[in-house]
């Protein structure tokens, strides 16, 4: 089937890649001249475990293809999705310029029946804005179809690969019958493809990023209590997992979401409350509690140090918002970092990932480290921001040589208590109880 992928950020990339990867020809657009130029020499201008194999695979084997000519990338084309950005406004709400605005232009472009896909994050009801923008200029037959992506950065391409479910809104029979036929390979094992109506497609993205982030939320509230009470988060959060209503997944407390789409999809979904006059009450709080809790670690830093940091130098493992992805929008990391600074400490930071993409937005207002133990030289504390996986297994000894005092702040829960007590390090963590000396 021969496709286009309007977009190639990290939805667009990863769709088109993974399709090709099924066989299917695709043609990925960007206006990014340079980033389509690279792209087209083989790089692959994001960080995703496993996409660099299928994506250079695909591009050796001829079914992957980029371009910046949008005439070009949708001629042949029998789907086209739309992979754009929809960054939210000062208000909250989604913008849909580039979404209408690509939509404006096929219209003018399309000269037989395409399958018009919204594969962005959008609003209930913006299904029919994309197809009365297509139609104002369209003079061939066309379907809009809501098929919502529920890729975990991280695990994207596993995500899309092998997907719990499929989600395509639409009602036109004869779309189904396409997007039917695209999926098919990605759901033999028996995982459904679930059709329903455009409008519920799109708001079933929105409930299940704004569920699993009320998720988050009420464990980290959960964890400040335990702080409260003397209670034992990590033992609370088994007890509950373990219960089938609720599972195991989601429920790690720390220093709060970020990334490109909780943040964004929850204040969108409080905003189209507001909008049609309802006001999403839960959603409110669960936005004030995450904004809270991504520096929920500077009263433990500002109490140990007598609220004294000016002059104080601070490590930071971890810059991205989790592991396994080089993305840092609304990374908490990039919070702690901002109060630090405006306090007057220094900070110096590795991430395995991030570091290039910190840099770029922070500059120079922070040291870069080689390593993570190379970030600890002269330390007064480490803060851990971001649970990669190398940073659960450190060397005890070297990290206490390193740090001026053997004290940690751990945004991720990454240690036992037990360990740490022994070792010899002030060790505080999230919903915890502190272990080690003051003196630390």
């Amino acid at each position: 089937m021969n496709i286009a992928v309007v977009g190639t950020g990290y939805v667009g990339l990863v769709t088109g890649t993974c399709f090709a990867e099924t066989g299917n020809h695709v043609v990925c657009v960007d206006i990014d001249a340079e980033k389509v130029r690279k792209m087209k020499a083989g790089e692959v201008p994001i960080y995703e475990p496993h996409l660099d194999v299928l994506f250079e695979r695909n591009i050796r084997q001829g079914r992957l293809h980029f371009t910046t000519d949008l005439a070009e990338a949708v001629a042949d084309a029998r789907i086209i999705f739309l992979a754009l950005p929809t960054p939210p406004g000062e208000d909250g709400s989604a913008d849909l310029k580039y979404v209408l605005g690509v939509a404006d232009d096929l219209g003018k472009l399309i000269a037989d029946y395409k399958v018009i896909v919204d594969k962005s994050t959008v609003p209930v009801g913006t299904s029919e804005k994309v197809h009365a923008a297509i139609a104002k200029h369209a003079k061939v037959d066309f379907d809009v179809v809501s098929n919502p992506e529920f890729l975990r950065e991280g695990f994207a391409v596993d995500d899309f690969l092998k997907p719990d479910r499929v989600v395509v809104g639409t009602s036109s029979e004869r779309a189904q019958k396409v997007m039917e036929e695209l999926y098919k390979p990605f759901v033999r094992q028996g995982n459904p493809i679930i059709f329903m109506d455009e409008r519920s497609a799109e708001l079933t993205k929105y409930a299940a990023n704004a569920f699993l982030a009320t998720k988050i939320t009420f464990m980290n509230e959960i964890a400040n209590f335990c702080e409260m009470v003397g209670a034992d988060v990590d033992k609370v959060r088994i007890g509950m997992g373990s219960d089938s209503r609720i599972g195991k997944r989601f429920l790690f407390p720390g220093i709060g979401y970020g990334g490109s789409c909780f943040p964004k999809d929850v204040q969108a979904l409080a905003k189209s409350g507001n909008d049609t006059g309802y006001t999403f009450q839960l959603i409110d709080s669960v936005m004030r509690v995450n904004e809270l809790q991504k520096t929920a670690l500077m009263p433990k830093i500002r109490s140990h140090f007598g609220n004294e940091l000016k002059g104080r130098h601070f490590a930071i493992w971890g810059l991205a918002f989790k592991p396994d992805t080089d993305d840092i929008r609304e990374a908490p990391a990039l919070y702690m970092i901002e109060v630090l600074l405006a306090a007057g400490a220094t900070v110096s930071a590795f991430d395995p990932e991030a570091m290039t993409n910190v840099k770029g937005r922070l500059g120079d207002a922070i040291t870069y480290a080689k390593d993570e133990y190379d970030a600890l030289a002269g330390a007064d504390a480490l803060v851990i921001c971001t649970e990669w996986a190398e940073f659960r297994t450190p060397d005890m000894v070297k990290l206490k040589a390193a740090l001026k005092r053997p004290l940690i702040f751990d945004g991720r829960n990454l240690y036992d208590l037990d360990v740490m007590r022994d070792a010899g390090f002030h060790y505080e963590s999230i919903g915890r109880r502190a272990v080690g000396t003051r003196d630390a």
